[in-house]
């Protein structure tokens, strides 16, 4: 085999195969680890190849490319450690819990209150159709990450990359503000509701709790090590963990099991934005496709499993909530939350609830703080490596502002970021990447992955069609009355 230009001093990626054929062509990374802030701008690593010297006819290549079709590939490369030169495969079982720790947030707080006009029964097949929407996101955006790290060559691309790679400027730009409204809309919210949980326990003005709050996470952000803010993440799991096991235990006790026979289908579609919103994990992705060494299988495999624990956690949370307060009470101007009234029902299981939720929200706060200001560092051109105060600043200090010039924010801020960011770049976005990748674009590679997502242009017409109808919904609901 003969190869060209590989520089040995450097980590590599390795095309790995558990079933070999002769003349089978390999890809070759010459870098693996690059600096990501030049994925925004820096022209595309090249890509090495390794071919057969038995190729002493056209029959023989045409042969070549034809089988290459057919491998079945283990891993399409291995993450090596720098120090020691040893392969470090990803873990199956973190990548399934890395997901469903994405998943489950801030946005199981609002699930009861824009699902009790539509019942427990209509909600819960809302939501297993959620799921199989966001399911199918996720694995196109496998799929569009793994064929942009072999044409690229590079390891870790991210979505912005894959946006470039398939979509163009337009795409980029989409990627880019999508990404941003998403982030600000959902820190809007979770500094809001914090802050009315930390007055109620603390009795001190509501700025005093948005700024302490906002202050003390963000500040552990900015200062902490990976390490600490690791601790400090697993502590607050551990803790979402304990207070749902506990307020599952005791609200369950006076569930009413006709409540949740409820079914009312002609709610639902004003529901699915922010049921849509808590199945958010595509973020992720990109990372889930590099532990794993492109390693499909185990990719498809994290990215259901991973997501059916959430979907399991959904439809009790919102079993308890719905079935444990028979008469809701109703309003045509205001957004009522039963958690509201869950709380002032039962003394027990009200303290329970905040805690719950403080802690929920604080977790998913920490992720979208780091996401953010890494992100606007990458707009910046900050150099890689540097903690500085600004990207943290234009982070923290917009969302507190707004949360406190409206404290009712916190359902207004879901909404949009679900509708108007989350069905856009996580709905039709990853269709309109992989419509280029398969159809309408030529690849420099002759490699070509399977499929993650049968159905072909059925599938991605639907995908794309039941978001835009979504979308159009929440416009004539929101501005097509006076």
């Amino acid at each position: 085999m003969l190869v060209s230009n590989i520089p040995l001093q450097t980590p590599t990626y390795f095309l790995s195969s558990h079933r070999t054929r002769p003349h089978q062509n390999f890809f070759r990374n010459r870098n693996h680890h690059f600096n990501r802030r030049h994925l925004l701008t820096a022209t595309p690593l090249r890509t090495f190849k390794c071919s057969s010297q038995r190729q002493s006819s056209a029959d023989d290549q045409v042969q070549t490319q034809t089988q290459t079709q057919e491998y079945e590939f283990e891993r399409l490369f291995s993450n090596l450690n720098q120090a020691t030169l040893k392969r470090e495969p990803g873990s199956l079982s973190s990548a399934i819990f890395l997901v469903a720790g994405t998943t489950v947030g801030a946005g199981i707080l609002a699930i009861p209150a824009v699902t009790q006009e539509s019942g427990f029964l209509a909600s819960a097949v809302a939501c297993i159709l959620c799921w199989i929407f966001m399911v199918a996101t996720g694995l196109l955006i496998a799929e569009v990450n793994v064929n942009t790290m072999c044409e690229l060559g590079s390891g870790g691309v991210s979505l912005v990359s894959m946006a470039r790679r398939t979509l163009g400027s337009v795409g980029v730009q989409i990627a880019c503000w999508s990404y941003i409204f998403i982030h600000y809309a959902l820190l809007v919210a979770y500094v809001a509701r914090s802050s009315d949980i930390l007055t109620n326990y603390l009795g001190i003005p509501l700025w005093e709790s948005a700024a302490l709050f906002s202050l003390v996470l963000g500040g552990i952000c900015y200062f902490g090590s990976q390490r600490f803010i690791g601790a400090v993440n697993g502590i607050l799991v551990f803790g979402i963990i304990t207070s749902f096991a506990a307020l599952v235990a005791v609200a369950s006790g006076g569930l009413e099991w006709d409540a949740l026979l409820k079914a009312n289908f002609e709610a639902v579609p004003m529901s699915i934005p922010i049921i849509a919103l808590s199945f958010v994990y595509q973020n992720v992705v990109p990372v889930l496709c590099t532990n794993l060494e492109g390693n499909m299988s185990k990719v498809r495999t994290a990215i259901v499993l991973g997501t059916a624990i959430p979907l399991g956690l959904f439809l009790v949370w919102n079993a308890v909530v719905l079935g444990s307060i028979p008469n809701l009470e109703m309003s045509a101007d205001k957004m009522i939350d039963p958690l509201q009234q869950l709380r002032s029902s039962n003394g027990i299981v009200g303290p329970i609830v905040e805690v719950f939720s403080l802690l929920a929200i604080a977790t998913s706060y920490i992720g979208f703080v780091l996401g953010l200001s890494d992100f606007l560092a990458d707009l910046l051109n900050f150099p890689t490596g540097e903690n500085r105060p600004q990207p943290y600043l234009l982070t923290l200090v917009p969302p507190l502002g707004l949360a406190l010039l409206d404290p009712e924010i916190f359902f207004k801020a879901l909404d949009f970021a679900g509708t108007y960011g989350v069905l856009v770049l996580f709905g039709i976005l990853p269709a309109a990447m992989s419509w280029s990748d398969r159809y309408s674009r030529t690849s420099s590679t002759s490699f070509r992955l399977p499929e993650l997502l049968p159905g072909g242009k059925l599938t991605l017409t639907l995908l794309m069609g039941c978001s835009g109808w979504v979308i159009l919904s929440q416009i004539l609901e929101n501005f097509g009355h006076p």
